[in-house]
Protein backbone atom coordinates (compact mmCIF):
# COMPACT_ATOMS: atom_id res chain seq x y z
CA UNK A 1 0.00 0.00 0.00
CA UNK A 2 0.93 3.44 -0.77
CA UNK A 3 1.53 5.95 2.00
CA UNK A 4 2.54 9.64 1.53
CA UNK A 5 6.03 9.03 2.26
CA UNK A 6 7.90 11.74 0.66
CA UNK A 7 11.37 9.10 -0.03
CA UNK A 8 8.61 6.80 -1.93
CA UNK A 9 7.52 10.02 -4.15
CA UNK A 10 4.01 8.56 -3.62
CA UNK A 11 1.72 11.97 -3.03
CA UNK A 12 2.68 13.86 -5.59
CA UNK A 13 0.70 17.17 -6.51
CA UNK A 14 -0.42 20.18 -5.91
CA UNK A 15 -1.77 22.39 -3.12
CA UNK A 16 -4.18 25.13 -3.90
CA UNK A 17 -4.09 27.00 -7.23
CA UNK A 18 -2.46 30.24 -6.74
CA UNK A 19 -3.12 33.68 -8.51
CA UNK A 20 -0.04 33.87 -11.36
CA UNK A 21 1.67 37.10 -11.82
CA UNK A 22 4.45 38.53 -12.78
CA UNK A 23 6.73 40.33 -9.96
CA UNK A 24 7.97 44.00 -10.27
CA UNK A 25 10.95 43.56 -12.69
CA UNK A 26 14.16 45.63 -11.87
CA UNK A 27 16.53 45.89 -14.63
CA UNK A 28 19.87 46.41 -14.62
CA UNK A 29 20.06 49.18 -17.21
CA UNK A 30 18.51 51.52 -14.78
CA UNK A 31 15.36 52.27 -13.14
CA UNK A 32 12.50 52.06 -15.35
CA UNK A 33 11.23 55.04 -13.86
CA UNK A 34 14.70 56.65 -14.67
CA UNK A 35 14.54 59.75 -16.99
CA UNK A 36 17.43 62.85 -18.15
CA UNK A 37 17.16 65.62 -20.36
CA UNK A 38 18.58 65.89 -23.96
CA UNK A 39 20.78 68.52 -25.02
CA UNK A 40 17.26 69.87 -26.49
CA UNK A 41 16.06 69.84 -23.08
CA UNK A 42 13.69 66.96 -24.25
CA UNK A 43 13.38 63.86 -21.78
CA UNK A 44 14.10 60.15 -22.52
CA UNK A 45 13.28 56.97 -20.65
CA UNK A 46 16.11 54.29 -19.71
CA UNK A 47 15.28 51.45 -21.33
CA UNK A 48 14.60 48.46 -19.40
CA UNK A 49 14.57 44.52 -20.46
CA UNK A 50 11.67 43.14 -22.03
CA UNK A 51 11.98 39.65 -19.99
CA UNK A 52 9.09 39.05 -17.99
CA UNK A 53 9.72 36.64 -14.73
CA UNK A 54 6.94 35.45 -13.76
CA UNK A 55 7.12 32.94 -10.16
CA UNK A 56 3.94 30.90 -9.53
CA UNK A 57 4.53 31.67 -6.02
CA UNK A 58 3.46 35.09 -5.57
CA UNK A 59 5.46 37.04 -3.07
CA UNK A 60 4.08 36.63 0.47
CA UNK A 61 1.72 33.70 0.08
CA UNK A 62 0.41 31.22 1.99
CA UNK A 63 -0.15 27.92 0.67
CA UNK A 64 1.93 27.38 -1.86
CA UNK A 65 2.43 23.93 -4.44
CA UNK A 66 4.51 21.10 -3.17
CA UNK A 67 4.33 20.41 -6.57
CA UNK A 68 3.88 22.98 -9.47
CA UNK A 69 5.86 26.02 -7.88
CA UNK A 70 8.61 27.11 -10.58
CA UNK A 71 9.73 29.64 -12.62
CA UNK A 72 8.74 30.65 -16.35
CA UNK A 73 9.70 33.77 -18.57
CA UNK A 74 8.53 35.20 -21.79
CA UNK A 75 10.53 37.48 -23.71
CA UNK A 76 13.59 36.30 -22.79
CA UNK A 77 15.78 33.17 -21.44
CA UNK A 78 16.31 32.14 -17.83
CA UNK A 79 19.90 32.67 -16.73
CA UNK A 80 20.02 31.53 -13.20
CA UNK A 81 17.73 30.75 -11.03
CA UNK A 82 17.89 29.68 -7.06
CA UNK A 83 15.72 28.35 -4.15
CA UNK A 84 16.47 28.04 -0.66
CA UNK A 85 14.77 27.02 2.33
CA UNK A 86 14.70 30.60 4.00
CA UNK A 87 16.24 31.05 7.13
CA UNK A 88 18.47 28.11 6.90
CA UNK A 89 19.55 29.13 3.71
CA UNK A 90 19.59 25.19 1.92
CA UNK A 91 19.65 25.02 -1.63
CA UNK A 92 16.69 23.21 -3.21
CA UNK A 93 18.12 21.70 -6.20
CA UNK A 94 16.30 22.56 -9.61
CA UNK A 95 16.86 23.06 -13.48
CA UNK A 96 16.19 24.84 -16.33
CA UNK A 97 14.66 23.77 -19.37
CA UNK A 98 16.81 23.35 -22.66
CA UNK A 99 14.96 26.34 -24.38
CA UNK A 100 15.71 28.31 -21.18
CA UNK A 101 11.66 28.95 -20.55
CA UNK A 102 10.85 27.25 -17.42
CA UNK A 103 12.69 26.29 -14.06
CA UNK A 104 11.56 23.53 -11.60
CA UNK A 105 12.87 21.62 -8.23
CA UNK A 106 13.60 18.69 -9.29
CA UNK A 107 11.89 17.48 -6.10
CA UNK A 108 8.93 17.44 -4.28
CA UNK A 109 8.51 20.58 -1.95
CA UNK A 110 7.69 20.19 1.70
CA UNK A 111 4.15 21.25 3.10
CA UNK A 112 4.69 24.09 5.73
CA UNK A 113 7.83 25.26 4.89
CA UNK A 114 9.01 28.61 3.58
CA UNK A 115 11.23 28.98 0.26
CA UNK A 116 12.72 31.96 -1.42
CA UNK A 117 13.27 31.87 -5.08
CA UNK A 118 15.40 34.53 -7.12
CA UNK A 119 15.40 34.41 -10.78
CA UNK A 120 17.23 36.06 -13.44
CA UNK A 121 17.10 36.19 -17.09
CA UNK A 122 17.92 38.35 -20.32
CA UNK A 123 15.89 39.54 -23.32
CA UNK A 124 17.32 39.60 -27.13
CA UNK A 125 19.53 42.22 -26.51
CA UNK A 126 21.14 41.31 -23.80
CA UNK A 127 19.32 43.32 -21.27
CA UNK A 128 18.81 41.61 -17.52
CA UNK A 129 15.71 41.17 -15.46
CA UNK A 130 15.28 40.15 -12.12
CA UNK A 131 12.50 38.58 -9.40
CA UNK A 132 12.34 37.32 -6.17
CA UNK A 133 9.71 35.85 -3.75
CA UNK A 134 9.66 34.57 -0.48
CA UNK A 135 6.70 32.24 0.40
CA UNK A 136 5.50 29.51 2.54
CA UNK A 137 4.02 26.13 1.52
CA UNK A 138 0.39 24.67 2.13
CA UNK A 139 0.84 23.11 5.45
CA UNK A 140 -0.64 19.66 6.20
CA UNK A 141 -3.46 20.96 8.26
CA UNK A 142 -4.62 22.94 5.40
CA UNK A 143 -3.82 19.88 2.85
CA UNK A 144 -5.02 16.29 2.13
CA UNK A 145 -3.33 13.34 0.94
CA UNK A 146 -4.62 9.98 -0.28
CA UNK A 147 -3.28 6.89 0.50
CA UNK A 148 -3.63 4.42 -2.63
CA UNK A 149 -3.51 0.77 -3.32
CA UNK A 150 -2.35 -0.76 -6.30
CA UNK A 151 0.90 0.73 -6.87
CA UNK A 152 2.04 2.08 -10.13
CA UNK A 153 3.48 -1.22 -11.88
CA UNK A 154 2.03 -3.85 -10.18
CA UNK A 155 0.28 -6.81 -11.00
CA UNK A 156 -2.54 -7.70 -9.19
CA UNK A 157 -5.22 -10.44 -9.27
CA UNK A 158 -8.84 -9.38 -10.93
CA UNK A 159 -10.38 -8.46 -7.58
CA UNK A 160 -8.13 -6.00 -6.90
CA UNK A 161 -10.02 -2.54 -6.36
CA UNK A 162 -8.64 0.37 -6.11
CA UNK A 163 -8.66 1.78 -2.93
CA UNK A 164 -8.01 5.91 -1.87
CA UNK A 165 -8.26 6.41 2.36
CA UNK A 166 -7.53 10.03 2.87
CA UNK A 167 -6.04 11.85 5.85
CA UNK A 168 -8.89 14.43 6.76
CA UNK A 169 -12.59 13.75 6.83
CA UNK A 170 -13.92 14.77 2.59
CA UNK A 171 -16.71 17.06 3.42
CA UNK A 172 -17.18 17.72 -0.79
CA UNK A 173 -17.02 13.95 -2.04
CA UNK A 174 -17.90 14.91 -5.36
CA UNK A 175 -15.24 17.58 -6.07
CA UNK A 176 -12.74 14.88 -4.83
CA UNK A 177 -14.44 11.60 -6.82
CA UNK A 178 -14.33 13.98 -9.96
CA UNK A 179 -10.85 14.83 -9.52
CA UNK A 180 -9.74 10.88 -9.49
CA UNK A 181 -11.18 8.60 -13.20
CA UNK A 182 -10.09 5.10 -12.99
CA UNK A 183 -10.22 3.39 -16.82
CA UNK A 184 -9.54 -0.44 -17.67
CA UNK A 185 -8.05 -1.33 -21.39
CA UNK A 186 -10.68 -3.70 -21.54
CA UNK A 187 -13.71 -1.51 -21.88
CA UNK A 188 -15.23 -2.22 -18.50
CA UNK A 189 -16.70 0.48 -16.69
CA UNK A 190 -15.62 1.45 -13.25
CA UNK A 191 -17.29 3.50 -10.36
CA UNK A 192 -16.64 5.41 -7.36
CA UNK A 193 -18.15 4.26 -3.95
CA UNK A 194 -17.79 5.69 -0.77
CA UNK A 195 -16.94 4.05 2.46
CA UNK A 196 -17.88 7.26 4.66
CA UNK A 197 -15.93 10.36 4.81
CA UNK A 198 -12.59 8.99 4.07
CA UNK A 199 -12.26 6.03 1.89
CA UNK A 200 -13.35 5.96 -1.97
CA UNK A 201 -12.65 2.97 -3.75
CA UNK A 202 -13.52 1.96 -7.43
CA UNK A 203 -14.31 -1.43 -9.01
CA UNK A 204 -16.37 -2.53 -12.25
CA UNK A 205 -19.71 -4.70 -12.07
CA UNK A 206 -17.75 -7.65 -12.14
CA UNK A 207 -14.09 -8.65 -11.95
CA UNK A 208 -11.02 -7.27 -13.89
CA UNK A 209 -10.90 -8.86 -17.05
CA UNK A 210 -7.39 -10.94 -17.29
CA UNK A 211 -4.62 -8.97 -18.81
CA UNK A 212 -5.96 -5.52 -18.69
CA UNK A 213 -4.39 -2.54 -18.00
CA UNK A 214 -5.78 -0.33 -15.54
CA UNK A 215 -4.86 3.81 -15.18
CA UNK A 216 -6.10 5.88 -12.76
CA UNK A 217 -5.68 9.71 -13.09
CA UNK A 218 -5.19 11.49 -9.90
CA UNK A 219 -5.71 15.34 -10.31
CA UNK A 220 -6.31 16.84 -6.56
CA UNK A 221 -4.06 19.69 -7.33
CA UNK A 222 -5.96 22.34 -5.43
CA UNK A 223 -9.07 20.37 -5.16
CA UNK A 224 -10.87 21.61 -2.17
CA UNK A 225 -11.97 18.30 -0.10
CA UNK A 226 -13.47 20.50 2.94
CA UNK A 227 -13.13 23.87 3.87
CA UNK A 228 -10.11 25.63 3.36
CA UNK A 229 -8.38 22.07 3.13
CA UNK A 230 -6.49 21.21 -0.05
CA UNK A 231 -5.84 18.25 -2.54
CA UNK A 232 -1.90 17.98 -2.91
CA UNK A 233 -1.46 15.15 -5.08
CA UNK A 234 -1.31 14.68 -9.22
CA UNK A 235 -0.03 11.79 -10.58
CA UNK A 236 -1.08 9.18 -13.05
CA UNK A 237 -0.75 5.03 -12.03
CA UNK A 238 -0.79 2.07 -14.10
CA UNK A 239 -1.42 -1.07 -13.13
CA UNK A 240 -1.85 -4.71 -14.23
CA UNK A 241 -4.86 -7.54 -14.01
CA UNK A 242 -2.69 -11.07 -14.22
CA UNK A 243 -4.43 -14.45 -14.65
CA UNK A 244 -7.87 -14.87 -13.17
CA UNK A 245 -7.56 -16.89 -9.90
CA UNK A 246 -10.60 -17.40 -7.69
CA UNK A 247 -10.29 -20.08 -4.73
CA UNK A 248 -13.85 -21.27 -3.34
CA UNK A 249 -13.67 -22.25 0.75
CA UNK A 250 -16.33 -24.85 1.34
CA UNK A 251 -16.73 -24.80 4.95
CA UNK A 252 -19.02 -27.91 4.37
CA UNK A 253 -16.42 -30.09 2.87
CA UNK A 254 -13.27 -28.40 4.55
CA UNK A 255 -11.63 -28.05 1.28
CA UNK A 256 -10.91 -25.13 -1.44
CA UNK A 257 -11.05 -25.05 -5.05
CA UNK A 258 -8.47 -23.21 -6.55
CA UNK A 259 -9.27 -22.06 -10.43
CA UNK A 260 -7.52 -20.22 -12.48
CA UNK A 261 -8.56 -19.23 -15.91
CA UNK A 262 -11.72 -20.92 -15.58
CA UNK A 263 -9.52 -24.67 -14.95
CA UNK A 264 -9.34 -26.24 -11.86
CA UNK A 265 -5.76 -26.60 -10.72
CA UNK A 266 -6.23 -27.86 -7.05
CA UNK A 267 -8.29 -28.61 -4.66
CA UNK A 268 -6.57 -28.32 -0.91
CA UNK A 269 -8.05 -29.76 2.30
CA UNK A 270 -8.00 -26.69 4.90
CA UNK A 271 -9.41 -25.97 7.98
CA UNK A 272 -11.63 -23.23 8.98
CA UNK A 273 -13.21 -21.32 11.87
CA UNK A 274 -14.36 -23.36 14.96
CA UNK A 275 -17.81 -23.40 16.02
CA UNK A 276 -17.20 -21.03 18.19
CA UNK A 277 -14.94 -19.03 15.62
CA UNK A 278 -16.93 -18.94 12.72
CA UNK A 279 -15.00 -17.84 9.63
CA UNK A 280 -16.86 -15.14 7.43
CA UNK A 281 -19.11 -16.13 4.14
CA UNK A 282 -18.58 -14.04 1.25
CA UNK A 283 -15.77 -12.92 -1.39
CA UNK A 284 -12.46 -11.83 -0.23
CA UNK A 285 -9.72 -10.12 -1.86
CA UNK A 286 -5.91 -10.79 -0.68
CA UNK A 287 -4.85 -7.82 0.51
CA UNK A 288 -1.15 -8.01 1.89
CA UNK A 289 1.47 -11.19 1.92
CA UNK A 290 3.90 -12.18 4.46
CA UNK A 291 5.83 -15.50 4.61
CA UNK A 292 5.95 -15.73 7.72
CA UNK A 293 3.83 -12.78 10.66
CA UNK A 294 3.31 -12.49 14.16
CA UNK A 295 -0.45 -13.55 15.14
CA UNK A 296 -1.20 -11.85 18.35
CA UNK A 297 -5.30 -12.73 19.68
CA UNK A 298 -5.32 -9.71 21.76
CA UNK A 299 -4.94 -7.58 18.55
CA UNK A 300 -8.65 -8.78 17.77
CA UNK A 301 -9.86 -9.11 20.86
CA UNK A 302 -9.79 -12.22 21.72
CA UNK A 303 -7.86 -11.98 24.79
CA UNK A 304 -4.45 -14.21 25.61
CA UNK A 305 -5.83 -17.34 23.54
CA UNK A 306 -2.73 -17.73 21.19
CA UNK A 307 0.48 -15.53 20.32
CA UNK A 308 1.73 -17.42 17.68
CA UNK A 309 5.26 -15.17 16.78
CA UNK A 310 6.32 -17.13 13.12
CA UNK A 311 2.46 -17.80 11.12
CA UNK A 312 4.12 -19.14 7.65
CA UNK A 313 2.53 -18.37 4.34
CA UNK A 314 0.34 -15.41 5.97
CA UNK A 315 -2.37 -13.93 3.49
CA UNK A 316 -4.17 -11.20 4.54
CA UNK A 317 -8.11 -11.50 3.50
CA UNK A 318 -9.78 -8.66 5.91
CA UNK A 319 -8.83 -5.41 8.33
CA UNK A 320 -10.11 -7.20 11.06
CA UNK A 321 -7.84 -10.05 11.23
CA UNK A 322 -9.45 -13.00 8.57
CA UNK A 323 -6.16 -14.80 6.97
CA UNK A 324 -5.72 -17.20 4.99
CA UNK A 325 -2.21 -19.04 6.03
CA UNK A 326 -0.21 -21.93 7.09
CA UNK A 327 -0.68 -24.01 10.57
CA UNK A 328 2.09 -26.03 11.59
CA UNK A 329 0.68 -26.38 15.19
CA UNK A 330 -2.15 -28.77 14.14
CA UNK A 331 -1.91 -32.00 16.23
CA UNK A 332 -0.19 -34.51 13.56
CA UNK A 333 -2.06 -37.49 15.17
CA UNK A 334 -5.02 -35.82 14.48
CA UNK A 335 -5.12 -33.50 11.71
CA UNK A 336 -7.62 -31.39 11.17
CA UNK A 337 -7.49 -30.90 7.50
CA UNK A 338 -10.39 -31.73 4.82
CA UNK A 339 -12.42 -32.45 8.44
CA UNK A 340 -13.18 -29.80 10.79
CA UNK A 341 -12.80 -26.28 11.90
CA UNK A 342 -10.41 -25.45 14.28
CA UNK A 343 -9.53 -22.16 13.75
CA UNK A 344 -10.16 -18.59 15.45
CA UNK A 345 -11.87 -17.70 12.24
CA UNK A 346 -9.28 -18.13 9.65
CA UNK A 347 -8.69 -20.37 6.80
CA UNK A 348 -5.75 -22.93 7.55
CA UNK A 349 -3.24 -24.58 5.53
CA UNK A 350 -0.83 -27.54 6.23
CA UNK A 351 2.45 -26.57 6.93
CA UNK A 352 5.52 -26.42 8.97
CA UNK A 353 7.39 -24.00 10.71
CA UNK A 354 10.05 -21.93 9.29
CA UNK A 355 8.08 -21.81 5.83
CA UNK A 356 10.15 -24.24 4.12
CA UNK A 357 9.50 -27.53 2.47
CA UNK A 358 6.89 -28.54 0.15
CA UNK A 359 3.27 -28.27 1.44
CA UNK A 360 -0.16 -27.07 0.87
CA UNK A 361 0.43 -23.78 2.28
CA UNK A 362 3.37 -23.05 0.20
CA UNK A 363 1.71 -24.45 -2.69
CA UNK A 364 -1.15 -21.48 -2.19
CA UNK A 365 1.24 -18.99 -1.11
CA UNK A 366 3.48 -19.48 -4.26
CA UNK A 367 0.38 -19.74 -6.61
CA UNK A 368 -1.74 -16.47 -5.23
CA UNK A 369 -1.08 -12.74 -5.97
CA UNK A 370 -2.60 -9.63 -4.10
CA UNK A 371 -5.71 -8.66 -5.33
CA UNK A 372 -6.95 -12.87 -5.85
CA UNK A 373 -10.25 -13.44 -4.42
CA UNK A 374 -10.79 -16.15 -2.00
CA UNK A 375 -14.76 -17.36 -1.77
CA UNK A 376 -16.20 -18.59 1.55
CA UNK A 377 -19.24 -20.34 1.35
CA UNK A 378 -21.53 -22.23 3.63
CA UNK A 379 -20.46 -20.71 6.76
CA UNK A 380 -22.57 -20.36 9.97
CA UNK A 381 -20.99 -16.99 10.04
CA UNK A 382 -22.47 -13.69 8.09
CA UNK A 383 -21.00 -12.11 4.75
CA UNK A 384 -18.31 -10.00 5.61
CA UNK A 385 -18.84 -6.63 5.58
CA UNK A 386 -17.76 -4.65 2.13
CA UNK A 387 -15.49 -2.24 4.01
CA UNK A 388 -13.98 -4.54 5.90
CA UNK A 389 -10.30 -5.18 3.96
CA UNK A 390 -11.09 -4.90 -0.25
CA UNK A 391 -13.94 -6.56 -0.33
CA UNK A 392 -16.92 -4.39 -1.86
CA UNK A 393 -17.44 -7.19 -4.60
CA UNK A 394 -20.07 -8.10 -1.38
CA UNK A 395 -22.38 -4.98 -2.39
CA UNK A 396 -24.90 -5.47 -5.44
CA UNK A 397 -23.99 -3.30 -8.18
CA UNK A 398 -27.09 -0.97 -7.67
CA UNK A 399 -25.74 -0.55 -3.96
CA UNK A 400 -22.40 0.07 -5.39
CA UNK A 401 -22.89 2.80 -7.64
CA UNK A 402 -25.62 4.37 -5.22
CA UNK A 403 -22.74 5.14 -2.90
CA UNK A 404 -20.70 7.06 -5.82
CA UNK A 405 -21.00 11.01 -5.57
CA UNK A 406 -19.72 10.83 -9.32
Amino acid sequence: MTTPDKAARRALGACAVLAVGALTLTACGGSANAKSDDAKGGKSTAKTSSAKIVISAKDGSTGASINATGVKVSDGTLTDVKMTVAGSGQAVPGAISANGSVWKPKEQLERGTKYQISATAKDASGKTAAANSIFTTVSSANSFIGTYTPDNGTTVGVGMPVSFTFDKVIGDKKAVQSHISVTSSSGQQVVGHWFGAQRLDFRPEEYWKAGSKVTMKIDLDGVEGANGVFGVQEKTVSFTIGRSQVSTVDVNTQTMTVVRDGQTLKTVPISSGSAQHTTYNGQMVISEKFTQTRMNSQTVGLGGEYDIPDVPHAMRLTQSGTFIHGNYWYNKGNPPFGREGTSHGCVGLADVQGAQGDTPAKWFYDHSLIGDVVIVKNSPDKTVSPDNGLNGWNLPWAEWTAGSAG
